[in-house]
């Protein structure tokens, strides 16, 4: 939990510093970049987070492997190197990522199905999230074969559940009434 509320300050920060330099949009290119990265690739995650690794190293590393990076980037390297806090590197951009959207008014819904979302499914889904929401959405598509069928969409902290597996278990209860 303190990971988090430490990461949202620095990413403030960066946001902060990036918006003071006109780079907020690249810095979140930046971020985007980072946080796939960590995400992604679990060797380069156990080398950001391992106590044995030194940070100089750590640095070192981030700044060859970001080289193209602007220089906000490149200063939360030094500064995760000061406070030696690199563990924290994919929350921090993570969470730069959603204070820039934010900041943008750009909103992520997700929609969970029992399979992929085809392209004209996604627009229609797009189009229904206009006729409730201002901000500007992007979709992100789980498939969970376990609802069945259907789908679940989740705005914000609004969620709408129309799967399969959520009437039967609707009507289970209603029968077992």
């Amino acid at each position: 939990m303190t990971g988090s509320r430490a990461a949202i300050r620095y990413a403030r920060a960066i946001l902060d510093m990036a918006q003071t330099s006109g780079a907020a949009q690249q810095v979140s290119e930046d971020m985007a970049l980072i946080a796939k990265t960590v995400e992604e690739n679990k060797e380069f995650a156990n080398f950001i987070t391992s106590p044995i690794v030194k940070a100089e190293i750590k640095e070192s590393a981030l700044n060859e492997i970001f080289a193209g990076t602007h220089a906000v980037t490149q200063g939360l390297f030094r500064l995760l190197l000061e406070n030696k806090r690199f563990e924290m590197l994919g929350n921090i951009a993570a969470q730069y990522k959603a204070q820039f959207d934010e900041m943008n008014g750009i909103g992520t819904a997700t929609v969970t199905t029992a399979f992929p979302i085809t392209p004209e499914l996604e627009t229609k889904v797009l189009a229904k999230i206009k006729e409730f929401s201002d901000k500007k959405i992007t979709l992100k598509n789980i498939v969970d074969p376990a609802i069945i069928g259907g789908f679940i969409l989740r705005v914000g902290d609004r969620q709408f559940n129309a799967s399969v597996a959520h009437s039967l278990l609707t009507l289970k209860r209603e029968l077992s009434n």
